[in-house]
Parts: structure tokens; sequence; C-alpha cells
């Protein structure tokens, strides 16, 4: 009986040894998971800014080229509508501008 007694506490000894690494072992590799998750939700907010920031600038892009498209449309056309939508044009813009 004693020494199966004996045997359990040397068991349970040899267990606590090796746990007490093993948990540290474990807890580093959760830190480290934990930290390259951060780094990679840093990265990919980083990515959305730089995406949105191109949007805009495609979308200023786009819309100078139709204006420019108009304003080359509208000088080239001898057509009298176009011609009298042309002079309307600068007219509302003076009167619709806040």
């Amino acid at each position: 009986m004693e020494d199966l007694f004996a045997l359990g506490i040397g068991l349970v000894a040899i267990v606590m040894i090796f746990s007490i690494p093993l948990t540290a072992i474990w807890t580093t590799h959760l830190r480290k998971t934990q930290k390259y998750k951060a780094q990679i939700v840093k990265d990919e907010i980083e990515l959305e800014k730089l995406k949105y920031n191109n949007f805009l600038i495609e979308t200023e892009k786009m819309r100078l080229d139709l204006q420019q498209k108009q304003a080359d449309l509208l000088e080239s056309s001898a057509d009298p509508i176009i011609l009298d939508l042309q002079k309307r044009v600068p007219a509302e813009t003076k009167t619709s501008s806040f």
C-alpha cells in the first residue's frame, strides 16, 4: 500500500514538473498567435484605407474626364440645341452654387 502511495506521489510530482514548462510553451504560443492576428488586422485596416483613397482618386479622375469630354462635345457641336444648352449651363451654375 505504501508503495502504491509513493508511486502515486512520484507520478504526480513528475506530471507537475513537466506540466509547468508545457504550460509556459503553450501560453507563449498563444501570445505569439495573438500578436500575429493583431498585425494582420492592422495590415487589413491599412489596406482598406489605401483602397478607399484609391477609389476617391479614381472617382475624381473619372469626374474630371467626364467634364472634359462634355466640354469638348459642347465646343465641337454646331447643333443649335446644344449651343442653347451651352449658354444655359454657365447661368445655371452661377445660380445654383451654394
